[in-house]
């Protein structure tokens, strides 16, 4: 039996979907999703089986122009994730057409000699007539070995996609258990988790200035686990925000989130979250160091 293995990058401007290609193509969720930009901080691989062919998606966080140690940091961890991969699929929300970020992702990896394919996204919410111009231009601007056009939401297109890929990354072992999912560790994966509720419950800009930590995680005996998580803000009206009135907010973001973990654990959770005020935790190197990204890229 001839088995194909290798890393596909998913690259593309805030908010193009790359998380939620990545759930669907994976089959489970392990990347969480926002309608937010810039929700994806680090660099995700989720695992999938296609047929013999093991693929390796690498989500990366979107590239835009940056302009604080946190923005650069997770700039830099995309480009990364897109030097390293075997291929390399550049997303684009069909929506939002060929904007400046698409541009100079495409430029960047013209210049650098990389083909790519170009996978426009949420073909759904736009007129047919408008996606072939759309994507002629993006085209003739890159170096684009295939142009697909999908529905990360409901799937459309996605097929062919993973057909490709299966047929086009190449020969040899397996680099992780056929089961596995993903590479990012359950600690992580929970604050993750945790961190996505904060973005679709807090509508402010609050979210961006938030961070989550997994403090401890105890095993019990019936199989139930103990998750205790710390959620860093910079002021202290921001924790009076995610608090909430008598501590309605952060229960109900506590709630959804773990519910949101039994159904990836599949146990019983005890979540428990606390929130502390930490000034300067996006000029902290531990943090960058705990999400796995470079403190000086």
């Amino acid at each position: 039996m001839t088995t194909r293995c290798g890393y596909v990058a998913l690259v593309g401007a805030p908010n193009a979907g790359k998380s939620t290609l990545l759930n669907l193509l994976v089959g489970s969720k392990v990347s969480i999703v926002t309608p937010k930009v810039q929700t994806t901080r680090s660099r995700v691989l989720g695992i999938a089986m296609r047929g013999e062919t093991q693929l390796i998606f690498v989500d990366t966080p979107g590239i835009f122009t940056p302009k604080r140690r946190l923005d650069r940091a997770m700039v830099a961890a995309a480009w990364s994730g897109a030097e390293d991969a075997d291929m390399v699929l550049v997303l684009v929300d069909a929506a939002r057409g060929f904007d400046d970020d698409t541009r100079g992702i495409v430029e960047r990896l013209k210049n650098a000699g990389r083909q790519a394919a170009l996978v426009l996204n949420k073909v759904d919410l736009v007129k047919y007539e408008t996606l072939l111009p759309l994507a002629a231009s993006i085209g003739e601007a890159g170096t684009f070995d295939r142009i697909f056009m999908i529905s990360s939401i409901s799937g459309d297109g996605t097929n062919d996609l993973a057909d490709y890929l299966a047929t086009s990354l190449p020969e040899g072992p397996y680099l992780f258990p056929e089961d596995q999912l993903t590479d990012l560790p359950q600690r992580l994966l929970a604050a993750e988790v945790t961190r996505e509720q904060i973005f679709l419950q807090l509508h402010q800009e609050l979210p961006y200035a938030i961070a989550v930590e997994t403090e401890s995680w105890e095993e019990h005996k019936d199989g139930s686990v103990k998750i205790s998580q710390l959620i860093h803000v910079q002021r202290p009206n921001q924790k009076a925000i995610v608090l909430g009135k008598g501590g309605a907010q952060v229960k109900r973001i506590g709630a959804i989130a773990r519910g949101e973990l039994e159904k990836m654990l599949d146990r019983r959770v005890h979540l428990f979250l606390f929130v502390r005020v930490t000034e300067n935790w996006t000029e902290d190197r531990a943090h960058y160091d705990s999400i796995g990204l470079e403190f000086d890229p």
